[in-house]
């Protein structure tokens, strides 16, 4: 089979690998549609996981069941699946809670073990979810709902009318989606005319960054929400949340990067702030979510690319105007 491989050094390469065979308990599924994240480039620079190389990269994916291992009875060949890609010890106190994103030794396809850029990859069957009759590119996006989902999470029982969500790239995008979905309205900031343009063909409102229709909104929204990843923008999030309001840190910010935060003035406007990690064995309720959407959530997808394409993102970057890149 052809696969991406990340090796040390940030070498990608396009190779060809031994065809892989399932084991008890796990699947072999032929990859129909596979996502970057900006979680992959910080694998490839040695930021994120267990930067155990070579590795074959790729969580966001779906694809096909072409052969089962023995004792897998839940799925037939033909299958379409979407895997969740995170794999908990099963042992601490994260996942004794049902809480495997929180596992102190969380591992994932795609980061500690080889993912879905590769034409075939085999899955604990455990890991995988129907996606019957879905656009397989499509059903590559339930990995970045269940980590929206999650993230709203926390909100339950929290009133929510008004929401900003800084960074419309395609989580952030995701995020305002299911935020209207739920009923609030959403307002996108972003630099990026085109992102904004597409956030408003969504029924999402469009604040271009430092402008005064930004302005106006400080301390007026339900749930300020970072999906840039930025730290300055990171720290000015409780200043655009209503008194009794929520600031949601969504974005990936450096780990070393430190913001200011007044106590007294979390404590007098009675502010709620969290943060989420990853997604949480919600990739099903994520599907609904994704096929309530309808059809037309395929205009975050801007480029269905071929394996050797997609080893030439990894090498020169996300092409211009781009939101999200498949391998399709």
């Amino acid at each position: 089979m052809q696969a991406i491989i990340f090796r040390q050094g940030r070498q990608v390469a396009v190779e060809t690998l031994p065809d892989p065979e399932p084991g008890p308990g796990e699947a072999l599924i032929a990859v129909r549609a596979s996502g970057i994240c900006h979680t992959d480039i910080e694998i490839l620079r040695g930021n994120y996981g267990a930067s155990a190389f070579p590795l074959v990269p790729g969580h966001e994916y779906a694809g096909e069941v072409v052969a089962l291992g023995a004792d897998v009875d839940a799925f037939s060949v033909g299958d379409l699946v979407v895997v969740d890609p995170n794999i908990g010890c099963g042992d601490c106190p994260g996942c004794r809670a049902g809480r495997v994103n929180l596992c102190e030794n969380l591992g994932a396809y795609g980061v500690t073990r080889n993912g879905g850029f590769a034409e075939l990859c085999v899955v604990r069957s455990d890991a995988l979810v129907r996606a019957t009759g879905m656009d397989p590119a499509l059903a590559a996006l339930a990995e970045l709902m269940g980590c929206v989902l999650n993230g709203l999470s926390p909100l339950a029982g929290h009133h929510v009318d008004r929401a900003l969500v800084f960074g419309a790239g395609p989580i952030g995008m995701l995020m305002g989606i299911a935020l209207h979905q739920r009923g609030a309205e959403v307002a996108m900031v972003d630099l990026d005319e085109s992102r904004l343009a597409m956030a408003a063909e969504f029924g999402l409102g469009a604040l271009p960054q430092g402008s005064a229709e930004l302005d106006r909104l400080r301390r007026g929204c339900d749930l300020a929400v970072d999906a840039t990843g930025v730290p300055a923008v990171a720290a000015g999030l409780p200043g655009y949340a209503a008194n009794g309001g929520n600031v949601l840190y969504f974005g990936v910010c450096p780990p070393a990067a430190r913001i200011e935060i007044s106590p007294f003035e979390i404590f007098r406007r009675q502010l709620s702030l969290f943060g989420t990690h990853s997604l949480n064995r919600n990739i099903a309720e994520a599907l609904e979510v994704i096929q309530a959407c309808g059809p037309g959530l395929g205009r975050l997808i801007t480029h269905r690319l071929p394996l050797p394409e997609i080893a030439g993102v990894f090498r020169a970057g996300t092409p211009k105007g781009a939101m999200k890149v498949l391998m399709a």
